[in-house]
């Protein structure tokens, strides 16, 4: 008896007494996805405080510059992950594909809840496909996978940088003389704050495929037991080894989120296919790689390596076919 009092005090601990806080950015989209990540942990935690703690990162701060120009990687993360180990917050809730692919030393993505769409879409001011708009459209995109792709279907296009916020960028496009007539976004991040009606197109995955972990959350948090069994709760099995396998390809290029790299994984029927992409800045070159591999296991750390080292194995295949002197042409 004494002994089951001790475990039951542990858990009064754990769950009824922790106070969580989460960092988030403070965007509608980002606070969005915070605060759909807090209700997921409500249902699996429920008796626990969990609140939100908004921190300005320097992608916000700094509106009037392309993103490669100043530093993709971390751009959006940093002063999140820097609260975290200062143990001001308890996690951070990060668009996953805005995450650089290592984490700082102390620190693990502790959860990846299910994916939203992964794709992209087209917003034009008069709501033109992407093959109806006129000979030369201006298009803002500060994704140079986005640019890069476009440019291998209409080279013809003029692609220019654009910054902001999602609201924001759909109001520079939709301005009746501005100098956009189309911008790309995120489907899932129109989806989330219901801006799917400024949608002209959903882009196809043969024509725009999506940015590793694109659709795709992370909850990143200290490493410790503690922290990794209260966010392991709402982790989503097939979303989690499909990212996996989609940021390891990312990383096998040497590669973050400024670079031209697309990847999707998908789960079926127990296997796992992976495509690639690694495409020329200006459009002139794809190269494509697809690769399946079967998942018979069901132990976590097994499958996480497994996921790693396939996306790797990807990477590698990509490599062979110049991927190197693509992205080598751009650093």
């Amino acid at each position: 008896m004494q002994a089951l009092s001790a475990i039951s005090l542990h858990w009064v601990k754990v769950i009824f007494m922790y106070d969580v806080r989460l960092g988030t950015r403070g965007s509608a989209l980002a606070r969005w996805q915070t605060d759909y990540v807090i209700g997921q942990l409500q249902h699996t935690h429920i008796n626990t405080k969990i609140t939100s703690q908004i921190i300005s990162t320097k992608g916000d701060q700094i509106l009037d510059k392309s993103l490669p120009l100043i530093g993709g990687k971390g751009l959006f993360t940093a002063e999140l992950e820097r609260a975290l180990l200062a143990k001001e917050i308890d996690g951070a809730v990060h668009s996953l594909k805005d995450l650089p692919t290592a984490n700082p030393n102390g620190l693990i993505v502790g959860a990846v809840p299910k994916r939203a769409s992964v794709g992209d879409v087209l917003v034009s001011r008069k709501g033109h496909k992407l093959n109806q708009l006129p000979y030369g459209a201006t298009i803002g995109t500060s994704s140079r996978r986005r640019a890069a792709q476009l440019l291998n279907h209409r080279p013809d296009l003029n692609i220019v940088d654009i910054r902001g916020n999602v609201e924001t960028r759909i109001n520079k496009v939709l301005e009746p003389d501005g100098q956009y007539d189309g911008t790309i976004l995120a489907h899932a991040g129109l989806e989330r704050l219901e801006l799917m009606h400024h949608a002209a197109e959903i882009l196809p995955s043969e024509l725009m495929l999506n940015a590793p972990a694109q659709g795709a959350l992370g909850v990143q948090c200290r490493k410790d037991k503690e922290s990794s069994t209260f966010f392991k709760t709402i982790q989503h099995r097939t979303t989690w080894l499909a990212v996996t396998a989609e940021r390891a390809f990312l990383a096998g290029l040497k590669g973050g989120c400024a670079v031209p790299v697309a990847a999707l994984a998908t789960m079926e029927k127990g296997e796992l296919h992976l495509q690639g992409r690694v495409s020329a800045v200006d459009g002139s070159t794809q190269i494509e790689v697809n690769r399946s591999i079967k998942f018979l296991f069901d132990m976590p750390e097994v499958e996480y390596s497994s996921a790693w080292q396939f996306g790797l194995d990807l990477a590698k295949e990509a490599v062979e076919q110049g991927a190197d002197k693509i992205l080598e042409a751009i650093r």
